[in-house]
């Protein structure tokens, strides 16, 4: 078959109108390209990863806009290739990895990384000269490459409405469609786009409720077609492409599908009205919630029953860990450091203490307890304690430098942080250092072995070793 023909016959088959050449991309997003790989059934038993979970915590104290832009930027540097959804899974755990195993290797997620990330991204979205913009033709929101796609033409014929852009020599071939209420339904556009047809293979299938994905390939092409069906009808679009372009556009094809937004302007459910909404009765209305204990700090298991701490936590309430009453054994103001003492703790962890001094602009590691659990978040020794991009419960958080040595704990945390867009950005606050540290643990008949400067590690090999010691301190006022 033709190469020419066969694109074709890859984006005829994704509608119910012809149009030029064509080829697939991923799955609904969340496969790989083009065809989603076996993944290996995983063991129940299977330990936990401590990399992937320290870059996972790590990731997720990010605000979320930050999260997705590091994955879309990762999409266009070719290591992602899935919805950017601001989480973090495995696929952006090796994203990260693969970007800067070619970038001199070291901490994905330090602060002059994601810089380098974002910054890598953003010149390869301007390179390609990528919009995302609404349609005329279909209402669709859709990211187009114009460099590559320079040709733009009205699809012939009353249906679909929608616009084509093409590449100048035609191997590449970009469709939005859209049909009024009533003129498909995504059963038949399904059925259509998944049905046998000589030379061509359909590599990946997905059918939901409100909207399909089909790829297919021939032997000289690739194609993807989405689509979603909406008060307004049935949106979507269709890419095919070369094989042999695949290196190129793949990346494209899921910049494309991450952009495609087919009902901008759909209003939002309406709000219950006061009729619909239950009333409780009167009793429970009325009765007072319990009170609960909050996350006041964070602690990090010493020796056996000891956690090393803050000493701000104990200010005004009985602290507690895992649920059960902790007693403050020693509290010292002048470094503001404090001992608890609670039983059922995990078991304490080997350390290695930091007595010099922090450099200016040093990197460090945190590990500061949250409702969500353990969060591992990046941070720079500043002028009079640590830079860093905290939450709620990191006092007595600890911090190492990235040897894996204790060099300090995160004295006090500000009662009322500051907000920019709901989210704590970066902020200094006071650092108990490691000599201070040393002279408290030292004081209450816990010697951390000495350790020289060793080697720089990761910022998830740090944390995993010793993650499992540290625990959330609550407080009952």
């Amino acid at each position: 078959m033709p190469r020419r023909l066969g694109l074709a016959l890859l984006l005829a088959a994704g509608l119910g109108a012809p149009a030029s050449a064509q080829a697939p991309l991923q799955a609904p997003l969340q496969a790989p390209l083009p065809k989603p790989a076996p993944k290996a059934p995983a063991a129940a038993s299977a330990p936990a990863d401590p990399a992937f979970e320290a870059a996972r915590a790590a990731f997720e104290v990010l605000p979320e806009a930050e999260r997705k832009a590091l994955q879309d930027a990762l999409v266009w540097t070719g290591d992602y290739n899935s919805v950017l959804a601001g989480t973090f899974g495995r696929r952006t755990f090796e994203a990260l990895n693969a970007f800067q195993g070619r970038n001199g290797g070291g901490d994905p997620l330090a602060p002059p990384v994601r810089a380098k990330i974002l910054a890598a991204g953003e010149a390869a979205r301007k390179a390609a000269r990528f919009t995302a913009k609404a349609d005329p033709a279909t209402g669709a929101v859709l990211g187009v490459p114009e460099r590559l796609l320079a040709k733009r033409s009205p699809l012939p014929g009353p249906l679909p409405a929608g616009t084509r852009w093409q590449s100048a020599d035609g191997r590449v071939t970009l469709e939005s469609r859209a049909f009024p209420p009533g003129a498909a339904d995504l059963d038949g556009l399904f059925e259509r786009a998944t049905a046998p047809m000589p030379e061509r293979k359909v590599t990946y299938k997905l059918k939901r409720p409100d909207f399909i994905v089909v790829t297919a390939e021939t032997p000289g092409g690739r194609s993807y077609v989405r689509y979603a069906a909406g008060a307004a009808g049935v949106r979507g679009f269709a890419l095919g492409y070369d094989r042999a372009l695949a290196g190129e556009v793949d990346r494209l094809v899921i910049a494309i599908a991450n952009s495609f937004v087919p009902f901008p302007d759909a209003a939002p459910a309406p709000a219950p009205s006061a009729a619909s909404t239950p009333v409780p009765p009167p009793a429970a209305a009325a009765r007072p919630a319990p009170a609960a204990a909050r996350i006041a700090g964070t602690g990090l298991v010493v020796a056996p029953n000891r956690v090393l701490t803050a000493a701000a936590i104990g200010e005004g309430c009985a602290p507690r860990i895992g649920g059960a009453a902790a007693k403050v054994l020693r509290s010292d103001p002048a470094s503001g450091l404090a001992i608890l003492e609670a039983s059922g703790l995990p078991v304490p962890v080997p350390l290695a203490a930091r007595t010099e001094p922090l450099a200016a602009e040093e990197s460090l590691v945190v590990l500061a307890a949250g409702a969500e659990g353990v969060a591992v978040a990046p941070g720079t020794a500043g002028p009079g304690g640590l830079v860093a991009p905290l939450q709620p419960g990191a006092a007595g958080a600890p911090v190492f430098d990235r040897a894996g040595r204790l060099a300090g704990l995160v004295a006090r945390y500000p009662t009322a942080p500051r907000l920019v867009a709901g989210v704590v950005p970066p902020l200094a606050v006071p650092l108990a250092a490691g000599a201070a540290v040393a002279d408290v643990l030292g004081a209450a008949g816990i010697a951390p072995r000495d350790a020289g400067k060793g080697g720089a590690m990761s910022l998830g090999a740090v944390a995993g070793a010793v993650r499992p010691a540290v625990v959330a301190v609550s407080c009952a006022r």
